[in-house]
C-alpha cells in the first residue's frame, strides 16, 4: 500500500523519515507470524501501529484485543489473560474465558507489557513458545493460536538488567522491533499535527481555525512535548477553545504571533523560569542602539536554549543516571543506591537581576515604543503582535501616557 494512503487510513500525520521507516517496518512484519515489540514513549501512537500489523496480516478477519497490562489488578492478571474456573478464588462464581481464548485466531495487543508480574511473564512465554496455557484453578492444558504485539514506553532491556523483566521473554519479543520516534525528534511534523487538531476541533464546534506566524511555529516546535501527540492534541484543542471565535462570513481563521502564543505554552509542574540577561545591560542596549529584528530573535533564542538545557537536565535526573561513588570498594547495598537515586542537587542561588519571561516581554515592548516615540501601532508591528495584545502587555509607566 502507498505510504500516504496508509497514513490517511489510520489518521497518522507526519513526514518524518523515522516515522516513515517505522510504518514501513510494520507493514513488512504484518504478513509474518512474528511476535512484534513496539517501543516508544507514551502518546506516540503505538496502538495505531498494532492495528496496522493486524489489518495487514492473514489474521485480519480474527479478533483484535487491546490489553493495558498496567491497568490490570496484580491479583487478577492471570485470570484476565488466561481465564479461570469456578471456585478458583473468592468471587469466581463461574468459569470465565481469558483474552488468549477470546482472541484465538486473532491478535492480542499487550500495551505496557513491562508492567506484567514475573509469574505472568513466565506463563506468557509458554504461550508464545507452544500455544499452551491453563486457566487459573485448572489442571487442563488448553491451546490457542494468538499473535502477540507488545508495546512498552520504557527501555525494556534496562528492566531485564534490574530483574524486573524476564530475559528469555525479552529476547523472544525483541526479534521483531519497531521504534516510534518521540515528537521532539519529529519537529517538522509538529505544526502539521497542530493544524490537523485545530481544524478538526474547529469544524466540530463551528469555530475559526487557529494558524501561526513563522515565529510562533518556531516557538511551538522548540517545546519538547513530553506527552507527545496526545499532549499536543489536548493543548491545541484548549488553545482553540480559548482564543477562537465563531465562524462568520468574513472570519474563518485567526492567526497568532509568538507573543500571543507564548502565555498559553505548556509548562511542566515545578519547571523553573529561565534566567535571562541582566536588566541593566538591556537598558544600556536600548540607549545605545535601535531595537531591531535580529536583537529580538537573539533574545528569544537565548530563552529557548536555556529551556532546552533545563529540560535535558531534568531528563537525565528522571533517568537517574548518577554514577556510583568511585571510592566505594564494595557493592553498594540496594537501600544505599536508592538514597543516591533520590539525591536532589542543592538549590542554586538566584542570579541577581534575572528577569522573568513577563519582565522580558515588558522590556522588549519598552524598547519598541522608545524606537517609535510611543507609536503603539508601529511598535506592535515591530514585535509581531496585535495592537490590542500590546496594550494588554504594556509596562505600567506607559499605561499612564
Amino acid at each position: 500500500m502507498d505510504l500516504q494512503a496508509l497514513k490517511n487510513k489510520y489518521d497518522i500525520i507526519g513526514n518524518d523519515p523515522a516515522l516513515n521507516d517505522a510504518l514501513e517496518t510494520a507493514v513488512k512484519f504484518a504478513p509474518t507470524g512474528l511476535s512484534v515489540l513496539i517501543q516508544g514513549e507514551s502518546g506516540v501512537g503505538k496502538e495505531s501501529f498494532a492495528r496496522i500489523i493486524h489489518q495487514f496480516s492473514p489474521r485480519r478477519q480474527g479478533q483484535f484485543f487491546v490489553v493495558n497490562c498496567g491497568a490490570l489488578p496484580k491479583e487478577l492478571v492471570n485470570s484476565e489473560l488466561f481465564g479461570h474456573v469456578r471456585g478458583s478464588f473468592t468471587g469466581a462464581t463461574d468459569t470465565r474465558k481469558g483474552y488468549f481464548e477470546e482472541a484465538d485466531g486473532g491478535t492480542l495487543f499487550l500495551d505496557e507489557i513491562a508492567e506484567l508480574p514475573l509469574e505472568s511473564q513466565a506463563l506468557l512465554l509458554r504461550v508464545l513458545q507452544s500455544g499452551e496455557y491453563r486457566k487459573v484453578g485448572s489442571n487442563k492444558v488448553e491451546h490457542t493460536d494468538v499473535r502477540i504485539v507488545a508495546a512498552t514506553n520504557i527501555h525494556l532491556y534496562e528492566a531485564v538488567k534490574r530483574g524486573k523483566f524476564r530475559e528469555d521473554l525479552y529476547f523472544r519479543l525483541s526479534a521483531a522491533q519497531i521504534r516510534i520516534p518521540p515528537l521532539r525528534d519529529r519537529r517538522g511534523d509538529i505544526y502539521l499535527l497542530f493544524r490537523k487538531f485545530t481544524s478538526d476541533f474547529s469544524e466540530v464546534n463551528g469555530m475559526c481555525k487557529i494558524s501561526l506566524r513563522p515565529e510562533a511555529i518556531r516557538l511551538l516546535e522548540q517545546y519538547r512535548w513530553p506527552g507527545n501527540i496526545r499532549q499536543l492534541q489536548g493543548f491545541t484543542q484548549s488553545l482553540t477553545a480559548q482564543l477562537s471565535t465563531k465562524v462568520t462570513p468574513t472570519l474563518q481563521r485567526i492567526e497568532l504571533s509568538a507573543a500571543e502564543l507564548q502565555p498559553f505554552m505548556p509548562r511542566e509542574e515545578g519547571e523553573p523560569i529561565p534566567v535571562l540577561y541582566d536588566a541593566g545591560a538591556a537598558q544600556q542596549q536600548a540607549q545605545g542602539s535601535a531595537f531591531n529584528q535580529e536583537e529580538r530573535q537573539a533574545i528569544f533564542k537565548a530563552i529557548l536554549d536555556i529551556k532546552q538545557e533545563v529540560d535535558a537536565l531534568k531528563a537525565r535526573m528522571d533517568r537517574r543516571e548518577l554514577p556510583l561513588p568511585q571510592e566505594a570498594s564494595a557493592p553498594v547495598e540496594e537501600a544505599e543506591w536508592q538514597e543516591q537515586e533520590d539525591f536532589q542537587p542543592e538549590e542554586q542561588p538566584a542570579v541577581e537581576h534575572s528577569l522573568s519571561v513577563r519582565r522580558t516581554e515588558e522590556e522588549l515592548i519598552r524598547q519598541a515604543l522608545e524606537k517609535y516615540h510611543g507609536n503603539r501601532k508601529k511598535a506592535a508591528e515591530e514585535l509581531g503582535m496585535s495592537e490590542r495584545t500590546l496594550y494588554r502587555k504594556l509596562p505600567e509607566e506607559y499605561r499612564k501616557k
